[in-house]
């Protein structure tokens, strides 16, 4: 994820270099034609390609602001899912009784906070086309991962994990019917998230418009200079420059942004989010041993310990 203070103007500049040098070539050569050898009747009035930019900018505008959305989007997803991972984690970690201390009701615990964990960097994999199962041994138990082996959805098959563990929950009494409901609705609002960002990565944009729009930039820039000549001489050149990476860099960040899920420096940081998702969690699986370890003489007399 490039941040504020470590982008280069190599790296900003170097997405358009192909461009920027036909540019620059085309530019010199048409100033030389009018200065060096006095082909004076290529000259066009400046009116045309300020209009020409003018519609081109109005079109570069409504672009980046349906790329920015796919991609604000893509980032409201991802914030909702470190909720939701946090939210469910707590209902698991507070709804479930264990007053004897039973092994299986800390073993379940553990287990659905920690497939929680594999779910989140299941589906940050998936979304960028990588394999959706690697990495996650950390988190999952044997049987586990010869379940999702079978099924070709590894994030979908996790959640169906998920409910099958919940029912097991309500069966044996650890929880009751009430925070049965609420704790499906966790897995219903992660499965809802992942169906959004999945929807987001599926839905291509329309690659006419972005065709329309990326001829018409190099129309402008192809009448640009004739439009200056006249009036600017040898400067029409760098004034061409500056002009043409203006448009071709708005283009190129319309073009990044509206795909936040392509393993680019500019995508929405999935990779940043489930490490904090796994860091949350696994603290407060540990937490819970700590307070599970704890004699009730001692719970006590630090219980408001636990409640900060």
């Amino acid at each position: 994820m490039l941040l504020r203070n470590n982008i280069p103007l190599t790296y900003t500049f170097g997405k358009i270099k192909t461009e920027l040098l036909f540019v620059i070539s085309y530019s010199v050569g048409i100033v030389v034609l009018y200065q060096n050898f006095h082909v004076t009747r290529i000259s066009i009035p400046v009116a045309v390609p300020a209009l020409l930019g003018t519609i081109i900018s109005l079109l570069l505008a409504f672009r980046s602001n349906q790329a920015y959305d796919r991609w604000w989007e893509a980032r409201t997803l991802w914030g909702a899912i470190v909720n939701d991972s946090r939210s469910i984690s707590r209902q698991i970690l507070s709804f479930v009784e264990n007053p004897y201390g039973l092994e299986d009701v800390n073993q379940f615990k553990d287990r659905f906070l920690k497939r929680q964990i594999a779910w989140c960097y299941a589906l940050s994999q998936t979304l960028r086309g990588f394999n959706a199962r690697k990495g996650l041994e950390e988190f999952l138990s044997p049987e586990e991962l010869a379940f999702i082996k079978k099924r070709r959805n590894v994030t979908a098959s996790l959640l169906e994990l998920h409910g099958m563990d919940l029912k097991k929950a309500l069966n044996e009494g650890w929880i009751n019917k009430y925070q049965q409901i609420e704790i499906d609705k966790s897995i219903t609002a992660l499965c809802n998230h992942m169906g959004g960002c999945e929807r987001i990565k599926n839905t291509v944009f329309p690659v006419t418009y972005s065709k329309y729009i990326n001829m018409s930039i190099h129309l402008f820039i192809v009448l640009l200079p004739f439009g200056l000549i006249e009036y600017f001489g040898y400067m029409e050149v760098p004034l061409v420059i500056a002009i043409a990476a203006f448009f071709l860099l708005v283009e190129k960040m319309a073009v990044h942004l509206q795909d936040p899920f392509e393993n680019k420096p500019t995508d929405t940081p999935t990779t940043t989010i489930c490490r904090n998702i796994e860091r949350d969690l696994l603290q407060m699986i540990d937490d819970d041993k700590i307070y599970e370890d704890k004699p009730q003489t001692e719970l006590a007399s630090v219980g408001s310990y636990y409640i900060l």
